[in-house]
């Protein structure tokens, strides 16, 4: 391909900014097509947004000759079957995190792609944010020593605001979702710490829920013991007080320590030579420095920046967490 035309499935909020605008802004890369079931709302989006063509199928956007290569970005209940019906027309995809509702969809995906000639990329672009990679720029160079533990602590209230808004809160609909937001939050924060410390060995967790203000649970715990023999603990309760609200990494080693929000923009460095932290400003388009490496993949000319065998380690460890006691 010499031109990335793409095409998304599911044009809500959450490609108002972060993602939509930053199609046309890539070099070889454009949105022809988008699609919501709710045809009136795709045509609005595709005028406010210069976008050429809009449906309410998926099937006729998919088998639009324009388009090469699609978007999804529905609940992810959707995933899995969106996912499915690109591979089989031969188009290359990228699916919005988490990948899929639990480890088996994710496998099922897996599959279709290693049985097809198309590609696939998972949305977990922290991995492209300059933020992110200076963390693992850290690691790399031994700033903080031999890392030994990982605390993650993701304490919000009952609306987080953490979260793109709905129209319906489809986030606490586990039929939709895969569970409540952890689901939608965790996945960002457990891949960082699968693209920083490799193959995890050991994995366990438990999930309730405390509060029974929706269906989903709202409290997960978990540990992951990594086979570089690192060990993350992780928090994630969505009940608490709003003067309690925190969203914390402490990457903690033998020389120091590391430190930064996941939903932030900085990052504190403390070592034996002193402490530095470095402010950030992301993209306009946060998913762009992502979409700018999955073009250059899906035209061959660069690696997969997220493939579907690392989403299905990341699903298999939430599956682990999201246990119910």
């Amino acid at each position: 391909m010499t031109t990335i035309q793409w095409g998304i499935i599911g044009c809500g909020n959450v490609t108002e900014k972060k993602s939509g605008q930053a199609y046309n802004k890539i070099n070889d890369s454009s949105l022809v097509a988008v699609m919501r079931r709710d045809g009136a709302k795709a045509a609005d989006y595709a005028k406010r947004h210069n976008v050429g063509k809009w449906y309410n199928d998926a099937e006729k956007l998919m088998d639009d000759p324009d388009v090469n290569s699609v978007s999804i970005a529905t609940p992810p209940a959707y995933h899995l079957e969106y996912a499915l019906a690109a591979i089989k027309k031969g188009l290359n995809v990228y699916v919005e995190k988490p990948v899929t509702r639990n480890a088996q969809e994710a496998v099922e995906m897996a599959e279709a792609v290693r049985q097809s000639n198309t590609k696939l990329v998972v949305a977990h672009y922290r991995r492209a944010l300059p933020m992110f990679l200076h963390v693992k720029n850290l690691l790399e160079t031994n700033a903080i020593g031999e890392v030994r533990t990982v605390q993650i602590r993701m304490w919000q209230n009952r609306e987080p605001k953490l979260i793109a808004e709905t129209e319906t809160n489809w986030r606490l609909n586990p039929e939709l979702s895969g569970g409540g937001y952890f689901h939608d939050l965790a996945p960002h924060q457990l891949d960082l710490m699968l693209y920083y410390f490799g193959e995890p060995e050991h994995y366990n967790g438990y999930s309730l829920n405390q509060g029974e203000f929706s269906a989903a649970d709202d409290h997960v715990c978990g540990q992951i013991v990594f086979k570089n023999k690192v060990v993350v603990n992780g928090s994630w309760c969505f009940n608490v007080a709003e003067s309690e609200r925190i969203d914390t990494c402490e990457i903690i080693g033998t020389k120091g320590k590391i430190t930064f929000p996941f939903f932030g923009t900085w990052v504190t460095c403390k070592n034996e030579v002193g402490e530095e932290t470095t402010n950030f400003t992301h993209p306009e388009h946060i998913q762009q420095p992502m979409i700018t490496k999955i073009v250059s993949y899906f035209k061959g000319e660069g690696p997969n920046p997220c493939t579907i065998d690392e989403a299905v380690v990341l699903m298999k460890v939430m599956d682990s967490f999201a246990k119910a006691l």
